[in-house]
Protein backbone atom coordinates (compact mmCIF):
# COMPACT_ATOMS: atom_id res chain seq x y z
CA UNK A 1 0.00 0.00 0.00
CA UNK A 2 1.37 3.54 -0.81
CA UNK A 3 1.02 5.85 2.04
CA UNK A 4 1.58 9.45 2.10
CA UNK A 5 3.38 10.80 5.37
CA UNK A 6 2.67 14.57 6.16
CA UNK A 7 5.17 16.20 8.36
CA UNK A 8 7.16 13.05 7.71
CA UNK A 9 10.23 14.45 9.46
CA UNK A 10 8.94 15.24 12.75
CA UNK A 11 8.28 13.56 16.52
CA UNK A 12 5.83 10.97 14.97
CA UNK A 13 5.85 11.42 11.25
CA UNK A 14 9.25 9.47 11.58
CA UNK A 15 7.85 6.60 13.34
CA UNK A 16 4.78 5.82 11.21
CA UNK A 17 7.48 5.80 8.20
CA UNK A 18 9.19 3.23 9.97
CA UNK A 19 6.21 1.01 10.94
CA UNK A 20 5.51 1.38 7.13
CA UNK A 21 8.57 0.13 6.03
CA UNK A 22 8.40 -2.39 8.75
CA UNK A 23 5.12 -3.49 7.13
CA UNK A 24 6.29 -3.47 3.57
CA UNK A 25 4.33 -0.63 2.67
CA UNK A 26 5.37 2.17 0.45
CA UNK A 27 5.62 5.18 2.69
CA UNK A 28 5.98 8.59 0.65
CA UNK A 29 6.70 11.54 3.17
CA UNK A 30 6.03 15.13 2.68
CA UNK A 31 7.26 18.01 4.61
CA UNK A 32 7.96 21.68 4.78
CA UNK A 33 11.77 20.91 4.14
CA UNK A 34 13.57 17.62 2.97
CA UNK A 35 17.17 16.43 2.77
CA UNK A 36 18.25 14.56 -0.32
CA UNK A 37 19.79 11.81 1.10
CA UNK A 38 16.16 10.72 2.43
CA UNK A 39 16.21 6.45 1.96
CA UNK A 40 12.27 7.29 0.72
CA UNK A 41 10.61 8.71 -1.66
CA UNK A 42 9.54 12.47 -0.26
CA UNK A 43 8.49 15.95 -1.15
CA UNK A 44 8.84 19.65 -0.08
CA UNK A 45 5.67 20.71 0.67
CA UNK A 46 3.52 23.13 2.50
CA UNK A 47 0.39 22.36 3.05
CA UNK A 48 -1.29 25.53 3.41
CA UNK A 49 -1.21 26.07 -0.80
CA UNK A 50 -4.24 24.29 -1.58
CA UNK A 51 -3.05 24.19 -5.26
CA UNK A 52 -0.18 22.92 -4.95
CA UNK A 53 -1.38 20.61 -2.46
CA UNK A 54 -4.35 18.64 -4.02
CA UNK A 55 -1.84 18.32 -7.32
CA UNK A 56 1.10 16.80 -5.02
CA UNK A 57 -1.23 14.12 -3.63
CA UNK A 58 -3.22 13.61 -7.02
CA UNK A 59 -0.32 13.27 -8.71
CA UNK A 60 1.52 11.02 -6.18
CA UNK A 61 -1.89 9.19 -5.74
CA UNK A 62 -1.77 7.27 -2.61
CA UNK A 63 -4.16 4.89 -0.87
CA UNK A 64 -4.05 6.35 2.02
CA UNK A 65 -2.86 9.52 4.28
CA UNK A 66 -1.69 9.68 7.39
CA UNK A 67 -1.53 13.51 8.33
CA UNK A 68 0.97 14.23 11.29
CA UNK A 69 1.77 17.80 10.13
CA UNK A 70 0.81 20.85 12.07
CA UNK A 71 1.64 23.30 14.49
CA UNK A 72 2.38 22.09 17.84
CA UNK A 73 3.67 24.91 19.49
CA UNK A 74 0.42 25.39 22.04
CA UNK A 75 1.92 28.40 23.91
CA UNK A 76 3.30 30.20 21.08
CA UNK A 77 0.08 30.13 19.58
CA UNK A 78 -1.48 32.26 21.99
CA UNK A 79 0.45 35.06 20.56
CA UNK A 80 -1.68 37.65 18.35
CA UNK A 81 0.97 37.25 15.42
CA UNK A 82 1.08 33.57 15.40
CA UNK A 83 -2.21 32.93 15.00
CA UNK A 84 -3.31 33.27 11.40
CA UNK A 85 0.26 30.73 10.75
CA UNK A 86 -1.38 28.47 13.28
CA UNK A 87 -4.77 28.59 11.48
CA UNK A 88 -3.01 28.21 8.02
CA UNK A 89 -1.73 24.97 9.23
CA UNK A 90 -3.71 23.03 11.32
CA UNK A 91 -6.82 24.22 9.52
CA UNK A 92 -6.37 25.22 6.30
CA UNK A 93 -3.76 22.66 5.66
CA UNK A 94 -5.75 20.20 6.79
CA UNK A 95 -8.79 21.25 4.82
CA UNK A 96 -5.97 21.04 1.75
CA UNK A 97 -5.34 17.33 2.19
CA UNK A 98 -9.33 16.38 2.81
CA UNK A 99 -9.81 17.90 -0.61
CA UNK A 100 -7.52 16.24 -2.22
CA UNK A 101 -8.53 12.70 -0.02
CA UNK A 102 -11.92 13.41 -1.18
CA UNK A 103 -11.20 13.74 -4.59
CA UNK A 104 -9.35 10.36 -4.34
CA UNK A 105 -11.95 9.04 -2.67
CA UNK A 106 -9.15 7.27 -0.18
CA UNK A 107 -8.36 7.12 3.54
CA UNK A 108 -6.89 10.03 5.53
CA UNK A 109 -5.90 9.51 9.25
CA UNK A 110 -5.37 12.89 10.63
CA UNK A 111 -4.03 13.27 14.65
CA UNK A 112 -5.46 15.00 17.08
CA UNK A 113 -5.34 16.41 20.50
CA UNK A 114 -7.03 15.80 24.29
CA UNK A 115 -6.97 19.93 24.02
CA UNK A 116 -10.22 19.53 21.76
CA UNK A 117 -12.44 19.20 24.77
CA UNK A 118 -12.87 21.85 27.76
CA UNK A 119 -10.41 19.62 30.20
CA UNK A 120 -12.56 19.81 33.28
CA UNK A 121 -13.78 16.80 35.79
CA UNK A 122 -12.35 13.63 36.15
CA UNK A 123 -14.15 11.82 33.63
CA UNK A 124 -12.15 10.58 30.78
CA UNK A 125 -13.27 11.65 27.47
CA UNK A 126 -15.36 9.35 25.05
CA UNK A 127 -13.96 9.81 21.52
CA UNK A 128 -17.95 9.71 20.05
CA UNK A 129 -18.67 12.69 22.61
CA UNK A 130 -19.42 16.18 20.95
CA UNK A 131 -19.25 19.08 23.22
CA UNK A 132 -16.25 20.70 22.32
CA UNK A 133 -14.68 23.60 24.34
CA UNK A 134 -11.16 23.66 23.66
CA UNK A 135 -9.80 26.15 26.02
CA UNK A 136 -6.61 27.52 24.01
CA UNK A 137 -6.18 28.81 20.31
CA UNK A 138 -4.18 25.68 19.79
CA UNK A 139 -7.02 23.17 20.91
CA UNK A 140 -9.30 25.06 18.99
CA UNK A 141 -7.31 24.74 15.52
CA UNK A 142 -6.80 21.29 15.77
CA UNK A 143 -10.66 20.92 16.44
CA UNK A 144 -11.73 22.89 13.39
CA UNK A 145 -9.11 20.90 11.69
CA UNK A 146 -11.42 17.41 12.95
CA UNK A 147 -14.21 19.04 11.42
CA UNK A 148 -12.61 19.77 8.07
CA UNK A 149 -11.74 16.26 8.05
CA UNK A 150 -15.31 14.93 8.82
CA UNK A 151 -16.91 17.02 6.58
CA UNK A 152 -14.52 16.19 3.61
CA UNK A 153 -13.37 12.26 3.82
CA UNK A 154 -15.71 9.48 3.96
CA UNK A 155 -13.11 7.07 4.91
CA UNK A 156 -11.83 8.71 8.01
CA UNK A 157 -9.44 7.95 11.20
CA UNK A 158 -9.14 11.34 14.11
CA UNK A 159 -7.11 9.66 16.67
CA UNK A 160 -6.82 12.18 19.48
CA UNK A 161 -3.80 11.64 21.28
CA UNK A 162 -1.78 13.26 24.38
CA UNK A 163 1.57 14.00 26.24
CA UNK A 164 3.68 12.35 22.89
CA UNK A 165 7.05 11.83 23.37
CA UNK A 166 9.89 10.09 21.05
CA UNK A 167 13.03 10.39 19.15
CA UNK A 168 13.11 12.55 16.67
CA UNK A 169 11.91 15.70 18.43
CA UNK A 170 12.11 17.68 21.98
CA UNK A 171 9.63 16.62 24.34
CA UNK A 172 8.52 16.59 27.84
CA UNK A 173 10.64 13.52 29.03
CA UNK A 174 14.02 15.04 27.21
CA UNK A 175 13.55 18.08 29.05
CA UNK A 176 13.31 16.70 32.22
CA UNK A 177 16.55 14.46 32.02
CA UNK A 178 17.81 18.01 30.90
CA UNK A 179 16.52 19.77 33.87
CA UNK A 180 17.60 16.76 36.17
CA UNK A 181 21.04 17.20 35.34
CA UNK A 182 21.80 20.93 36.45
CA UNK A 183 19.20 21.06 39.14
CA UNK A 184 18.93 19.54 42.81
CA UNK A 185 14.90 19.71 42.27
CA UNK A 186 12.46 20.51 40.01
CA UNK A 187 9.00 21.71 40.10
CA UNK A 188 6.69 19.78 38.78
CA UNK A 189 2.49 20.34 38.50
CA UNK A 190 0.19 17.94 40.03
CA UNK A 191 -3.23 18.69 39.05
CA UNK A 192 -2.83 18.01 35.34
CA UNK A 193 -4.10 14.14 34.81
CA UNK A 194 -3.60 11.72 31.40
CA UNK A 195 -1.30 9.38 30.17
CA UNK A 196 1.93 9.12 27.77
CA UNK A 197 1.79 8.44 24.63
CA UNK A 198 5.04 6.85 22.55
CA UNK A 199 5.12 7.39 19.50
CA UNK A 200 6.43 4.28 18.58
CA UNK A 201 3.37 2.15 19.56
CA UNK A 202 1.32 5.10 18.37
CA UNK A 203 2.59 4.39 14.75
CA UNK A 204 1.91 0.59 15.16
CA UNK A 205 -1.38 1.62 15.92
CA UNK A 206 -1.62 4.13 13.45
CA UNK A 207 -0.60 1.70 10.36
CA UNK A 208 -3.09 -1.15 11.88
CA UNK A 209 -6.39 1.32 11.30
CA UNK A 210 -4.90 2.45 8.12
CA UNK A 211 -4.93 -1.60 6.81
CA UNK A 212 -8.44 -1.53 8.69
CA UNK A 213 -11.84 -0.12 7.67
CA UNK A 214 -12.69 0.38 11.26
CA UNK A 215 -13.39 4.44 10.41
CA UNK A 216 -14.03 6.32 12.90
CA UNK A 217 -13.38 8.68 15.72
CA UNK A 218 -10.38 7.00 18.42
CA UNK A 219 -8.08 8.06 21.35
CA UNK A 220 -4.69 6.63 21.50
CA UNK A 221 -2.54 6.51 24.36
CA UNK A 222 -0.38 4.25 25.96
CA UNK A 223 -1.93 1.83 28.75
CA UNK A 224 -0.33 1.98 32.87
CA UNK A 225 -3.41 4.19 34.16
CA UNK A 226 -4.08 8.02 34.65
CA UNK A 227 -1.07 9.64 36.39
CA UNK A 228 0.40 13.64 36.87
CA UNK A 229 2.92 15.30 34.98
CA UNK A 230 4.50 14.70 38.64
CA UNK A 231 3.63 11.19 38.72
CA UNK A 232 5.65 10.89 35.35
CA UNK A 233 8.65 12.97 36.26
CA UNK A 234 9.13 10.77 39.11
CA UNK A 235 9.13 7.56 37.51
CA UNK A 236 11.16 9.10 34.45
CA UNK A 237 13.95 9.95 37.18
CA UNK A 238 13.64 6.59 39.05
CA UNK A 239 14.24 4.83 35.58
CA UNK A 240 16.93 6.82 34.61
CA UNK A 241 18.92 6.84 38.27
CA UNK A 242 18.36 10.83 38.95
CA UNK A 243 18.46 11.81 42.54
CA UNK A 244 16.87 15.06 41.56
CA UNK A 245 14.15 15.61 44.27
CA UNK A 246 10.70 16.55 42.31
CA UNK A 247 8.17 19.16 43.76
CA UNK A 248 4.55 18.95 43.07
CA UNK A 249 2.75 22.14 42.90
CA UNK A 250 -0.59 23.10 41.28
CA UNK A 251 -0.65 24.56 37.82
CA UNK A 252 -1.92 28.14 39.30
CA UNK A 253 1.25 28.01 41.53
CA UNK A 254 3.65 26.93 38.88
CA UNK A 255 2.27 29.82 36.28
CA UNK A 256 4.46 30.18 33.40
CA UNK A 257 2.15 29.06 30.99
CA UNK A 258 0.26 31.94 28.69
CA UNK A 259 -2.17 28.65 27.18
CA UNK A 260 -4.49 27.44 29.59
CA UNK A 261 -3.65 23.79 30.01
CA UNK A 262 -6.41 20.95 30.62
CA UNK A 263 -6.55 19.26 34.24
CA UNK A 264 -7.84 16.45 32.93
CA UNK A 265 -6.46 14.89 29.83
CA UNK A 266 -8.20 11.43 30.69
CA UNK A 267 -8.68 9.33 27.33
CA UNK A 268 -10.97 6.60 27.13
CA UNK A 269 -9.34 4.33 24.91
CA UNK A 270 -11.91 1.53 25.18
CA UNK A 271 -13.00 1.50 21.64
CA UNK A 272 -9.91 0.31 20.33
CA UNK A 273 -10.57 -3.19 21.97
CA UNK A 274 -14.12 -3.34 20.75
CA UNK A 275 -13.15 -2.34 17.45
CA UNK A 276 -10.79 -4.93 17.45
CA UNK A 277 -7.28 -2.95 17.81
CA UNK A 278 -4.30 -4.12 19.79
CA UNK A 279 -3.78 -1.26 22.85
CA UNK A 280 -0.66 0.31 23.17
CA UNK A 281 2.05 -1.12 26.22
CA UNK A 282 1.47 0.41 29.40
CA UNK A 283 3.62 3.92 29.97
CA UNK A 284 5.55 2.58 32.38
CA UNK A 285 7.63 -0.25 29.51
CA UNK A 286 6.94 2.32 26.87
CA UNK A 287 9.41 4.98 29.24
CA UNK A 288 11.77 2.51 29.84
CA UNK A 289 12.37 1.03 26.20
CA UNK A 290 12.66 4.92 25.28
CA UNK A 291 15.34 5.65 28.05
CA UNK A 292 17.57 2.31 26.77
CA UNK A 293 17.29 4.33 23.22
CA UNK A 294 18.07 7.41 24.50
CA UNK A 295 21.45 5.54 25.94
CA UNK A 296 20.45 6.23 29.81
Amino acid sequence: MRVLVTGYKGQLGHDVVQWLLKRGHHPIGTDIQTDEDQMIESYQLDITDNIKTVELIQSINPDAVIHCAAWTAVDAAEDEENRPKVYAINVDGTRNIAEACKKLNIRMLYISTDYVFDGQGEQPWDPDYKEYRPQNYYGLTKYLGEQEVFRNVEKFFIVRIAWLFGKNGNNFIKTMLRVGKTHDEVRVVNDQIGTPTYTDDLSRLLVDMIESDKYGYYHATNEGGYISWYDFTCEIYRQAGYKTKVIPVTTEEYGLSKAQRPHNSRLDKSKLVKNGFEPLPVWQDALKRYLELLDM
